[in-house]
């Protein structure tokens, strides 16, 4: 009973092939892609090193799906993955997803219900409002850690903690900022004026 509650080892070999250790067969990543559907937990091991490869396992069940046009990623939301790579937010990305996921989770037996009882726009708008609303969440936690824009210049939307305003472009945003400095610098040149007149 105990060796229920232990993941399932999987193990890797050098041909490439999976060998589950708990029924004692080869398996393929679509069977792995079954055992995470039905709830059963396993781990990978490189039958050779010993070394755990559980995340590269999963990442590739995760192309493969891709690959046969189940796409479940969108475009941007991978462009901005591989970007955060290196960056100093990291660290931050992987806490926020797995609370984005578990916060889908929760919420996914009321999209279903939803869903059997109107076919049609109730479930999308529901889903695109958890998907604004984590947007939303993401963009706090991200102006926590850079209070500053790109230009090194505070949005006066954020000074106010106003969440409301529309996000302006990176491109605006910089525009914004060089208008504000030349404004500052005409007034300064102003209050100059009368000093250079005496």
């Amino acid at each position: 009973m105990a060796k229920n509650d232990e993941p399932t080892v999987i193990k890797k070999y050098a041909n490439r092939r999976l060998y589950n250790t708990g029924t004692s067969t080869y398996v393929t990543l679509e069977d792995l892609a079954s055992m995470v559907k039905g709830g059963e937990d396993f781990v990978v091991f490189d039958a050779k090193s010993g070394d755990e490869i559980t995340r590269s396992v999963l990442t590739q069940i995760i192309f493969e799906q891709e690959g046969k046009g189940q796409n479940l990623l969108p475009v941007t939301f991978l462009r901005q993955l591989i970007r955060f790579y290196g960056d100093s937010m990291q660290q931050l990305v992987p806490s926020y997803l797995e609370q984005s996921i578990a916060s889908l989770t929760r919420e996914q037996e009321k999209f279903r219900h939803q869903m059997t009882q109107a076919f049609g726009g109730t479930t999308i708008e529901t889903m695109e409002e958890q998907v604004r609303r984590n947007a939303e969440i993401f963009e706090r936690a991200v102006r926590m850690f850079m209070p500053f824009g790109p230009s090194g210049v505070v949005d006066p939307a954020d000074a106010r903690g106003d969440t409301a305003a529309p996000a302006k472009p990176a491109r605006d945003t910089d525009i914004d900022a060089l208008k504000q400095q030349l404004e500052a610098m005409q007034r300064r040149l102003d209050q100059l004026a009368p000093d250079r007149a005496n």
